[in-house]
């Protein structure tokens, strides 16, 4: 079975190159601007035998990795402390789905202000993108740990440290590995519109100068680029919690 769905997602998409490649070739879509896949995978590996691409690259990938190192672990704090107290959840909840209804784009602007155009501002705008669905989902995960569990635990005398270890992180890190891959894709989202907005370096500022230029191969390339990054990531915590399924409540 799972070897089938397997075979189902990589026959997708071989099925979507291959149309995007014939809609180019055939001249349905004007090759300057959908370039064939195979020109635009060929580009791709170009642009990774360049040092100011792979630099940029490294540049991206320092942001995006300080960003969600601040915001999991920081989020899930906040996320906890919020669920623990039944009072402050119901007064802040409401005001976390309103916060995480707003587009963050609108605030980039504010973050250029404040941090200049430069390393901090990209990492704080990835933080902010990240940190409140790190919270939700922190929150959410806590309340789903079954009471039952933690008047045992408490009966024996556990201490709060084995609780936390023994009770609270077995139960809900199933639902914080689903969290982190959403997280990720904030994060990662807003530090690639933080340097296409404003920066000097960052893949983000390179797809905006090729698209700006009208390098239609170069711009597809870099969009391929992000997107095997991101499900590669992706696909690495679904692995992980496969391993962790057994601890599913």
């Amino acid at each position: 079975m799972a070897l089938g769905i397997k075979l189902a997602r990589v026959a997708i998409i071989i099925t979507i190159f291959a149309l995007w490649e014939a809609l180019s070739r055939s001249g349905i879509v004007n090759p300057r601007l959908l370039p064939a896949a195979s020109d635009t995978l060929a580009m791709l590996g170009q642009l990774l035998q360049r040092a100011s691409v792979r630099n940029d690259l490294a540049v991206t990938a320092s942001e995006v990795l300080t960003a969600f190192a601040l915001a999991v672990p920081f989020g899930a704090l906040v996320g906890f402390l919020i669920a623990e107290n039944r009072y402050f959840a119901e007064v802040v909840k409401p005001l976390l789905f309103f916060a995480f209804s707003i587009p963050k784009s609108i605030f980039l602007p504010m973050f250029i202000l404040v941090f200049g155009v430069g390393f901090a501002q990209k990492v704080g705008f990835g933080f902010f993108s990240t940190i409140f669905i790190v919270i939700m989902s922190t929150t959410t995960a806590v309340e789903q740990v079954k009471v039952e569990y933690l008047t045992v635990a408490r009966s024996y005398g556990a201490t709060s440290a084995q609780t936390a270890l023994r009770v609270y992180l077995p139960s809900m890190l199933p639902v914080l590995l689903e969290a982190l891959r959403i997280s990720m894709i904030f994060n990662l989202t807003g530090v690639i519109l933080a340097e296409m907005y404003a920066s000097r370096d960052g893949i983000g500022h390179q797809i905006a100068s090729w698209g700006e230029n009208f390098q239609m191969k170069q711009l597809l390339a870099g969009v391929v680029m992000i997107a095997t990054i991101a499900i590669a990531f992706n696909e690495g915590i679904r692995w992980v919690e496969t391993r962790c399924s057994h601890w599913r409540t």
